[in-house]
């Protein structure tokens, strides 16, 4: 096998994403992929029948409730000292703070699609639609820059993205059929 034939290294693959790579680091958690499909699902409950105001503001409170429920959860689980000390229960809660960001990261894109329509940037159905699609397209982009993180060939980060995309819309339409 030729230098030529020799497959990317996984470092030299995620430097080619360039401006996409901070984007898709942020979006490399579990708490990231959950919270896309979490907003995605949030949206789609609603329907379009109410407002991008209404949407919106129901899926930042819906989210911004279950951060602080899985923060929460995280410092108690965390938290494992006999004796409780403000210091200990502060390192606990950084953590889960931490570890549970990517629920806030995963409402960036469709808040401000949303937040498009509210503002009367795009239409309100655009709007809607755009930001109900986004999970869908972030997902993608989540399967893609992961293969791509593995050194994977361009064809493997395209069948990444499309089952990563897929698999994602099917959860988000079942959680959508459920709500």
């Amino acid at each position: 096998m030729g230098a030529s034939d020799e497959p990317p290294r996984a470092a030299d693959a995620v430097r080619a994403l360039g401006p996409i790579e901070p984007f898709a680091r942020a979006y490399r958690s579990e708490s990231a992929v959950y919270g896309v499909i979490l907003v995605s699902a949030l949206i789609a409950v609603h329907g379009e029948d109410d407002s991008d105001l209404e949407v919106l503001l129901f899926t930042v409170g819906t989210v911004g409730v279950l951060w602080v429920a899985h923060v929460f959860a995280g410092a108690v689980a965390r938290e494992h000292e006999r004796r409780a000390t403000f210091r200990g229960v502060m390192r606990a809660l950084r953590a889960a703070a931490a570890d549970s960001v990517g629920l806030l990261v995963a409402m960036i894109v469709p808040t401000l699609l949303l937040l498009t329509g509210v503002l009367g940037i795009l239409g309100e159905d655009l709007a809607y639609d755009l930001a109900l699609w986004a999970g869908v397209a972030v997902l993608a982009i989540i399967g893609f820059t992961g293969a791509a993180h593995r050194g994977r060939p361009w064809w493997a980060r395209l069948l990444a993205a499309a089952v990563t995309a897929s698999l994602g819309l099917i959860v988000m339409l079942l959680s959508a059929i459920v709500h």
